[in-house]
């Protein structure tokens, strides 16, 4: 009796186990873009863990930084708010400005779009400058132009926030709109959207460029200034096929209910 007893424990505490196991495998970290971060991963997490049994962290560092997480093999996914190129090369700019050689990319990477994102141009609420061209941000972020008088403000210096090396939103904004130059000698380089949203709401000379789905969610003092649209995809990169469990979050957000709460 006791030694079927022992047995009927031991094939109990292996049960256990193994469930254990299986809920540890259903918990994916998530490390890359704070725009991802804040427009779907954390909106949608409870739901997304309801329908799929798949829990999430985010670590909010960067697509750049995300990358080289997931080149390091400190995940299995990275979020990125920029195409595969672009974010791989976000990684290298981090890499070069830490004083490190370039990484190694895997040659198997697949990139999982899950939704759009604009990027906005934004100064302080008090700024009365309603639209920008192309040329003229450029201008302004540049350093070309230094006081808001050039373009219709008032008479105030210029004040360039921009957000740090490995950030998609700057990659992309730097690219498109000043096709690569470089930001202006004192621009004020911070690290994080919320950061830039911050300063430039502090600063009445100030401008920056962020989501307009981030934005959205807390605008302090900045205000949008209209421009042509700059458009950029939002989405999940792995190396190979995803996980089943990373799998599942791709499925959740492309469905009709996970779109439900991709944040505009």
């Amino acid at each position: 009796m006791k030694k079927i007893n022992l047995k009927l424990f031991v094939w109990s505490l292996c049960l256990v186990l193994f469930s254990s196991m299986n809920v540890a495998a259903q918990e994916v970290a998530l490390w890359g873009s704070t725009t991802c971060q804040k427009r779907f991963l954390e909106p949608g997490a409870e739901a997304l863990a309801k329908a799929t049994g798949v829990k999430i962290k985010v670590y909010g560092v960067g697509t750049g930084k995300g990358m080289i997480a997931l080149f390091e093999g400190k995940t299995n996914v990275a979020i990125s708010s920029n195409t595969l190129e672009a974010s791989i090369n976000s990684a290298q700019k981090v890499r070069k400005k830490a004083g490190k050689p370039a990484v190694d990319v895997p040659a198997d990477l697949q990139y999982h779009k899950i939704t759009e994102d604009i990027i906005v141009p934004i100064v302080h609420k008090d700024n009365p400058v309603s639209a920008l061209s192309w040329e003229q941000l450029a201008d302004l972020n540049t350093g070309k132009i230094t006081n808001w008088k050039e373009v219709g403000g008032p008479d105030l210096p210029v004040k360039v926030i921009t957000s740090h090396a490995g950030s998609s939103t700057k990659a992309v904004f730097q690219k498109m709109v000043m096709k690569k130059a470089d930001y202006a000698a004192d621009a004020l380089e911070v690290k994080s959207t919320r950061l830039e949203i911050n300063e430039v709401s502090k600063d009445k000379g100030g401008i920056g460029a962020v989501s307009s789905g981030f934005y959205s969610l807390n605008p302090g003092n900045a205000k949008i200034v209209k421009s042509d649209t700059i458009q950029r995809p939002l989405g999940l990169i792995t190396v190979g096929a995803p996980a089943p469990e990373v799998q599942k979050i791709i499925d959740f957000f492309r469905s009709d209910e996970g779109k439900k709460h991709i944040l505009d």
